[in-house]
């Protein structure tokens, strides 16, 4: 899942970022109304994070340019205007949510968690394509009855396989999905990640599921019988 942060203080912005990524997140991290309008119209978003208070464009409207632009995210006002007339306005522009300033970072993640699950297609928390299964509340996997350890960005690689399987999925894709703007050399390192997936996976000599599909990218996909 990739979120869009939008907070113009120096170290509550760093440090969302740097909490939600413990929570397998990749996160971008913006300052200003102007590049949230950017981002926002130009990448895939699961959800945006938005502060109210921004240099430039304010929240307010860089959420009424989100919405008349149908970007259909959902967004998270997080903002130090707790009035009622402040949260009323807010849901009126088109955001899903609204968290008034100073939180806890659990609610935060907690509202986070229920924002994505509403967006969601999946009615079951664990997912399950052939003998893979994947929890998405515990982040816990398991091939077969094996049990399988996932770092926070393989968690996140193998979440966006499982969402769609059988798809191929180009190496664009994937880092759209699992990388932030932090990331260099995209290519490199998707291949060292799906080989050290694949290795999990096949840990005890299981047929690989994540086929190469040259020239186009990666699929899960059945094993060939």
């Amino acid at each position: 899942m990739r979120l869009l942060i939008v907070e113009d203080h120096p170290e509550l912005g760093p440090d969302l970022k740097a909490g939600l990524e413990e929570y397998h997140y990749a996160v971008d991290l913006v300052s200003n109304g102007e590049d949230a309008v950017a981002l926002g119209s130009l990448v895939p978003y699961d959800l945006i994070i938005l502060d109210i208070l921004l240099p430039d464009l304010d929240g307010w409207e860089v959420c009424r340019q989100l919405r008349a632009s149908h970007q259909s995210m959902p967004i998270l006002f997080l903002t130090a205007l707790g009035e009622v007339e402040h949260r009323i306005q807010g849901l009126d522009l088109g955001a899903d949510d609204y968290l008034v300033k100073p939180f806890d970072f659990r609610e935060l993640e907690a509202r986070v968690r229920a924002l994505l699950r509403r967006e969601s297609a999946e009615r079951s928390v664990v997912v399950c394509f052939a003998d893979l299964t994947l929890d998405t509340r515990t982040h816990e996997a398991r091939r077969g009855n094996r049990p399988f350890p996932l770092s926070s960005k393989e968690y996140a690689l193998l979440h966006l396989f499982i969402s769609r399987p059988r798809e191929i999925l180009s190496r664009t894709t994937i880092a759209e999905h699992v990388w932030d703007y932090d990331a260099e050399h995209f290519s490199n390192v998707i291949d060292v990640y799906i080989r050290n997936l694949r290795q999990k996976l096949c840990a005890e000599g299981e047929p690989n599921l994540i086929q190469t599909v040259r020239g186009s990218g990666y699929q899960l996909k059945e094993p060939a019988r």
